[in-house]
């Protein structure tokens, strides 16, 4: 039996789609059909049992029970139904609520996020356009000053040149351990000037400058689908299991470094890698940096360092997408 249906002047939605609880009316069509089959119940049992039974002599005791245990059976039944009816109208109501929840939730992170990586976007390209003029002009410097050392050849028949021609990385200062690990953290807000500058010096990195574009790559494609690194808390995996996996460990050794526990995070990972080749080759080429970085890094760091490394939201990025390409399985 199908209930009525709810009162939509008594539903009234809240700011987050979330419905309040309609006043319900004490009597239902149940406890009326209920009622009704009582009445008929026990005019059928005056007429056809407690009068012949008072003719006849019949026993009381009998006859009570003839007529009131069918009686409480129907509304033991109608109890059952109303309470039914009500379970599935709470559990449709919660489901509605949490699906409400999610969807502000999703929709806050995807603002935040749209206000956040336009700045952090422009920063970047600002950033690789002074790294590409300072590279043109220290080619422009090395040509022009290179053709008037050119010397003419000795009469042995020999070639000899002179060239002072002196590549960007060469003049670059060489990056720190401390400033690669603040650059793989990415700076935190558009006012973190100290993550911007550890950014700088990590992109004018050959080596590091690979790294870290391939990590904003997968970022960014994360979080298109609502996945951010700082909302991870993953299981921090020990220094000697990253020198493990560094020195080419592979499976159970070390699959403390899949600490991601998030299911619907690594359900959807594991959903846009099966779905969009673009994401799964930006994940796989990730992977493979970061796999590089790491086998150099291991080499000099000390526990102290693998730990930080370990907290990078690059770091978090490759636990998952290690885990969801089965690198630790």
């Amino acid at each position: 039996m199908s209930g009525p249906q709810p009162d939509q002047e008594s539903e009234r939605p809240t700011s987050l789609g979330i419905y309040d609880r309609p006043q319900r009316p004490s009597v239902t069509s149940i406890e009326i059909a209920a009622g009704v089959l009582s009445v008929i119940w026990l005019v059928v049992s005056v007429l056809f049992l407690v009068m012949p039974d008072q003719t006849q002599g019949g026993g009381f005791i009998v006859t009570l029970l003839a007529v009131f245990l069918p009686v409480a059976m129907i509304w033991v039944a109608a109890t059952a139904m109303r309470a039914s009816r009500v379970m599935r109208e709470e559990s449709a109501r919660l489901q509605t609520a949490i699906d409400a929840i999610r969807q502000a939730y999703v929709v806050q992170q995807q603002r935040a996020a749209s206000s956040y990586e336009p700045t952090v976007s422009k920063k970047l390209d600002e950033i690789a356009a002074v790294t590409k003029k300072a590279e043109d002009a220290l080619a422009t410097f090395s040509s022009k000053r290179r053709e008037p050392l050119q010397v003419a050849p000795p009469a042995s028949g020999g070639q000899t040149s002179l060239a002072l021609g002196t590549t960007a990385e060469e003049i670059t200062p060489p990056l720190t351990t401390d400033t690669f690990i603040r650059a793989l953290n990415f700076p935190e807000t558009e006012k973190d000037t100290e993550g911007f500058t550890a950014l700088r010096m990590a992109l004018k990195d050959r080596k590091a400058s690979k790294l870290v574009q391939a990590s904003q790559d997968v970022l960014t494609l994360l979080s298109q689908e609502g996945i951010y690194m700082d909302d991870l808390r993953p299981d921090m995996a020990r220094p000697e299991v990253w020198r493990q996996f560094a020195q080419g460990a592979r499976g159970r050794s070390v699959a403390a470094l899949g600490g991601i526990r998030d299911r619907s995070s690594l359900a959807l990972t594991a959903a846009r890698m099966k779905q969009d080749p673009i994401f799964r080759d930006a994940a796989h080429h990730f992977l493979r940096r970061f796999d590089n970085m790491i086998v150099e890094f291991e080499a000099n760091a000390s526990d102290a360092e693998l730990t930080a490394l370990g907290d990078t939201r690059t770091a978090r990025a490759f636990m998952l997408l290690g885990r969801v390409a089965g690198t630790f399985d």
